[in-house]
């Protein structure tokens, strides 16, 4: 039986967390707000801080091993590379939040242009099928030590409603199904510091 989130325990030792960590704050520069998909800030739903790493760092080498695992393991999806070929490296201060929500689902896939009996749109259906790829896994590493801050629980909604809370502790790595409920609760105090990402393949497959 394959379950919707999954998590390891890497065997990194804290020191290289804490090099992972150490690189990527060369990107502090290029943090911003976060935004929903029309380019407005939008706090009613998420209030933190971000930057974009390329995959081809080599904090994405290390990732890519543990993704390939975790599918081989539990997921079996039809993988294809991490979205946007970017990682994103995340900051929430005291009082920053990301409220439920779901990475990705049905409303975000490719939705035919022909009509029923009719060949117009057909081949450019095709095409954009063919060429269609969906986030299907989602991954949050935990960068920061539990003890240094409050609140900030990486909280998941199970299929039967109920609530479910995925480890704090330094290090971890956590997957689950892109189209699951979760959010990040309300840090109160401290600061958490968390590596994201997407992985995408073919559509329904």
């Amino acid at each position: 039986m394959a379950f919707q989130t999954v998590w390891y325990f890497s065997d990194l030792s804290p020191k290289i967390v804490d090099i992972i960590e150490e690189n990527l704050e060369t990107f502090d520069s290029n943090k911003i707000e976060s935004q929903i998909s029309n380019g407005e800030v939008n706090k009613n739903i998420r209030n933190s801080k971000n930057a974009w790493i390329p995959t081809n760092h080599w904090v994405g080498g290390f990732l890519w091993h543990y993704i390939m695992k975790a599918n081989r393991e539990n997921f079996l999806y039809d993988l294809t590379a991490i979205d946007q070929e970017q990682i994103q490296y995340t900051i929430y201060e005291e009082g920053c939040y990301y409220h439920w929500h779901i990475d990705a689902g049905i409303g975000s896939a490719f939705k035919p242009q022909q009509t029923v009996g009719s060949s117009t749109n057909k081949c450019s259906d095709i095409i954009t099928a063919q060429g269609e790829y969906q986030r299907k896994l989602s991954f949050v590493v935990q960068l920061s030590d539990p003890q240094d801050y409050r609140g900030g629980e990486l909280q998941f909604m199970s299929e039967c409603g109920k609530s479910y809370f995925a480890p704090k502790t330094k290090g971890t790595i956590i997957f689950f199904q892109s189209d699951i409920v979760h959010e990040v609760t309300p840090v109160t105090k401290g600061t958490r510091y968390s590596i994201v990402g997407w992985v995408r393949g073919p559509n329904l497959r």
